[in-house]
């Protein structure tokens, strides 16, 4: 196991060892049965805004929200840019895949509170479930099934899952909800942990 790996579930476990505690003190959990709920981490990579909504003088300060369940994870300020660049993976744990993932953008303000800028939600079902396939033997590239947008998500294009360097990911344009304008691109890809439920 890779030291990336080991970092993110120590972190898992921590948050799932925080969250108990605070539901109840008198719980015996051991990280055993928090890894027995969990299904594994989903890589969220947050790649870049575009033509996001101006809320500052002429320019914006994004950054990105997502959240799962009680997860809250967030990316790092862009300062006055409405096409940003962030390229950084937010990993969320995975114990219920129903829940849809819910993605902000806001503009960071000084001295007020910050503007939003933004929202959609991301089902992961249609990815999961493109993992759950035999792949193997596939040549790199292969599409494995595509979502197509309707009113009922928030792409903006068809979204391709795809087998990719021995992985499977998958590439979404959201467009953002209540707001005049702005578009999030993001990657999903999934890791399994030892130990874990697992799909």
């Amino acid at each position: 196991m890779n030291l990336d790996l080991l970092i993110i579930l120590q972190k898992v476990l921590s948050y799932y060892h925080k969250r108990k505690g605070m539901e109840d003190s008198q719980s015996n959990s051991t990280p055993k049965s928090l890894m027995e709920n969990l299904l594994g981490l989903l890589r969220v990579r947050i790649k870049r805004g575009v033509n996001l909504a101006v809320r500052d003088v002429r320019s914006s300060d994004p950054y990105v929200v997502i959240k799962m369940s009680n997860q809250k994870l967030k990316t790092r300020v862009i300062k006055k840019d409405v096409n940003p660049e962030w390229n950084e993976d937010l990993t969320l744990s995975v114990v219920n895949p129903n829940h849809p993932v819910q993605l902000t953008v806001y503009d960071h303000d000084t001295f007020s509170k910050d503007d939003k800028m933004g929202d959609a939600e991301f089902d992961i079902l249609p990815f999961l479930e493109a993992l759950k396939m035999n792949l193997t033997g596939l040549p790199n590239g292969t599409t494995i099934t595509r979502v197509q947008p309707s009113r009922n998500n928030c792409l903006a294009d068809e979204s391709c899952i795809t087998y990719s360097n021995g992985k499977v990911v998958q590439d979404m344009i959201l467009r953002l909800r209540n707001v005049e304008c702005g578009e999030v691109e993001i990657q999903l890809q999934w890791i399994d942990l030892p130990g874990s439920k697992g799909l």
